[in-house]
């Protein structure tokens, strides 16, 4: 069979890129040997995401008197838990099928592997080969695993174990404090679980603006999470179905006894096995080399999502393939702006960033100004009963151009488009600040922010 497009993985890259291409008239078919879908839908965003409103809901339930309700009596059923997690996990990878027919692409199961720039080796319940003038890989990642941790699925597991556990332990250490590490904390903080993240670096989810950092430390401190930094693990042994964790801390030794060990130290991408050295395409650090279009060193082969050196995001996987499917087509099409990517963590207090932190915007060179409004300065947090975080944003102080937007607190991952878009558009702080937001919202504090950097305030 014949293609013009033909995407190895089903991912958010993958399906995107499939649908696009059909869209602008190209026979497209995608190779998939797992769920439609990839890790994001079925292993990762999405069944965190609805874990996480599970632990919301017993959170809230949990302190109801504090909004004058009186509750008791509820207990996490973990079963029910991770059923719903399924199923909605299950309904969405239903609704990509859907898509795929409806735009006429070819699902086609099994492994896909290059045999050569213009054909896909298939193996699986029938063993076959396609053709195709464009291929695209996209073929994700999965957990990364280090000598000092096994994993095992048992005693020391891997997020994909975390998310869809057979009960609730009573103990549990995390090992990175990355968004899942975080996430995954708070998850099981929430459902009884006495957890204890361990982070090499000097603060937890490092990527951030330190700031940040330091808050949602100290948050998760108060919510009874054991947060240990510039830490490391030096070996993991199972003791009489104990996990006994020898960690090494600035202070000294620090062993910690528990039920289960989580490895959350990030992800390595599938390029193994795929047929890129047959082919003599470029990799670099365990990633496929790729131009600003996710065209590799091989004509007519291409790479998005995990398995190159940009940002590990779903958002970022499929603006990839929408850039790489339209400039295939010869449209004008502009490369992703990695700058305006944004960020998310789905704690609580939620964390979304885009663009510099201050930094590494001094770092930079530019002369920066900062502006910063608390939430405990906010009507709306203060409503909601969660007056944990602040926004923050980062200017260039000559041009008063946005660099970076930097939010922590409730409702913020539905806010940060506000500064991706001021972002994009190089918007001023004083063009942010004169721009009217509703009150009582928490996105006022985005203007507030912007306020208190030119030294003016609007509201309390």
């Amino acid at each position: 069979m014949q293609y013009d497009l033909t995407v190895i993985g089903s991912g958010p890259g993958g399906y995107t890129a499939a649908i696009r291409a059909s869209q602008l008239g190209m026979r497209t078919a995608i190779v998939e040997c797992t769920e439609v879908g990839g890790v994001c839908l079925n292993r990762g965003c999405i069944p965190t995401k609805t874990l996480l409103k599970s632990a919301q809901v017993f959170d809230n339930i949990k302190h109801s008197a504090d909004y004058g309700i009186i509750a008791g009596g509820a207990v996490p059923d973990i079963e029910k838990i991770v059923a719903r997690a399924k199923n909605v996990s299950a309904t969405m990878s239903k609704g990509i099928d859907m898509l795929l027919k409806k735009n006429k692409i070819d699902l086609i199961r099994g492994y896909g592997r290059l045999k050569s720039p213009n054909t896909v080796e298939i193996s699986g319940e029938e063993n076959r080969e396609i053709t195709a003038t464009h291929v695209i890989i996209a073929t994700g990642a999965r957990p990364k695993e280090l000598p000092s941790l096994p994993v095992d699925e048992k005693y020391l597991i891997s997020y994909k174990k975390a998310l869809f556990p057979d009960d609730i332990p009573e103990s549990m250490v995390i090992v990175g404090s990355g968004a899942i590490g975080t996430e995954l904390a708070y998850f099981y903080n929430s459902i009884g679980t006495s957890v204890t993240v361990v982070e090499f670096m000097p603060n937890i989810v490092p990527l951030e603006d330190e700031d940040v950092s330091v808050q949602l430390s100290r948050s998760l401190r108060k919510a009874g999470i054991k947060v240990m930094t510039n830490s490391s693990v030096d070996s993991v042994t199972v003791n009489d179905g104990r996990c006994v964790v020898d960690i090494s801390t600035k202070k000294g030794s620090e062993t910690v006894i528990c039920a289960k060990v989580l490895s959350a130290v990030g992800v390595v991408a599938n390029i193994e096995n795929i047929g890129l050295e047959n082919l003599g395409i470029e990799t670099e650090k365990g990633k496929i080399r790729t131009d600003s279009y996710c065209r590799t060193n091989v004509e007519g082969i291409y790479a998005i999502g995990d398995v190159i050196a940009t940002p590990a995001l779903a958002h970022a996987a499929s603006s990839e393939a929408v850039a790489c499917v339209e400039k295939i087509a010869g449209l004008d099409v502009e490369p992703v702006d990695y700058n305006c990517m944004p960020s998310c963590i789905y704690t609580t207090p939620e964390v979304a960033s885009v663009g510099m932190t201050e930094k590494h915007a001094r770092e930079a060179g530019f002369s920066v100004k900062t502006g910063k409004f608390p939430y405990s300065a906010s009507g709306k947090a203060a409503s909601a009963g969660n007056r944990d975080g602040f926004v923050k944003l980062v200017f260039d102080e000559k041009t008063d151009k946005l660099l970076g937007a930097h939010l922590i607190g409730i409702g913020v991952t539905e806010m940060i488009s506000e500064a991706a878009l001021a972002l994009k558009l190089g918007a001023t702080g004083r063009q942010i600040l004169k721009t009217v937001h509703p009150h009582p919202t928490m996105s006022e504090a985005v203007a507030e922010a912007a306020a208190a950097a030119h030294g003016e305030v609007i509201h309390l």
